[in-house]
């Protein structure tokens, strides 16, 4: 079953001609969900929680997924109810195969044009975005990456994050966005000032995402919606 974007709408670059801090999330963000990268990392998120736990796969994927939603990644919840150690398994989840990504030297130029200064913030690692955006072409085009282990392993969409990311950076929310693939971690970035775009699929598939991901009629945070990183960003420039 498939249904068709909801509120797909492109920017008025008046809206964002003030903006000069470009913060994007790095998974089903800066590439597309057809690409389905994060299926890789689902199995072996679920692999290292069998093996440590001691459980079935089928067991093992359903604490993973409500570790996730709880506590806004497997690894927290991990950490935090079984004492997990979280580089293990973060190089465990993040042993993947990156060919499949195709270079995108068009989002590359999209990227240097914005005014000012490009960051990833990822609840990954540094090296999980550096691995992905180099497979894209588009690494040279960002100032930093702030990640998962800067965050103290705290996860977007915890409000103490964002604050790190924008005390470590000087940044003024007031001139600056956020895109990102879920809704929820829009919240706090909307409530600083910033403007915020959310990447959705270009269908929606069943088992794509998870019902609570997909952005609702009240998701009066989010500014904007698209599929379509780079037409949104061909609209500002």
């Amino acid at each position: 079953m498939t249904a068709t974007l909801p509120r797909p709408s492109l920017p008025n670059p008046a809206d964002f001609a003030h903006v000069r801090e470009w913060v994007f999330d790095l998974d089903n963000t800066l590439y597309p969900h057809r690409i389905n990268l994060f299926a890789q990392i689902d199995r072996n998120m679920t692999a290292f929680v069998a093996n440590l736990l001691g459980m079935e796969p089928a067991e093992a994927k359903a604490l993973q997924k409500r570790y996730y939603h709880d506590h806004g990644t497997t690894l927290k919840g991990l950490m935090l109810h079984h004492n997990a150690d979280p580089s293990a398994f973060l190089e465990a989840a993040h042993a993947i195969d990156y060919s499949g990504i195709p270079a995108d030297p068009e989002l590359g130029d999209l990227l240097k044009a914005l005014p000012g200064r490009r960051f990833i913030l990822t609840n990954g690692t540094v090296a999980h975005a550096e691995d992905t955006a180099r497979a894209l072409g588009i690494l040279d085009h960002f100032d930093d990456i702030f990640d998962i282990v800067a965050a103290d392993y705290v996860p977007k969409p915890a409000g103490e994050t964002y604050d790190k990311f924008m005390a470590m950076h000087r940044i003024d929310t007031t001139r600056a966005a956020m895109f990102e693939d879920l809704p929820r971690n829009l919240l706090v970035p909307h409530a600083l000032g910033m403007k915020t775009v959310l990447l959705v699929p270009e269908v929606f598939e069943t088992g794509f995402v998870e019902a609570w991901e997909k952005a609702g009629e009240d998701d009066a945070h989010i500014g904007y919606m698209t599929h379509d990183l780079k037409g949104f960003l061909k609209a500002l420039l």
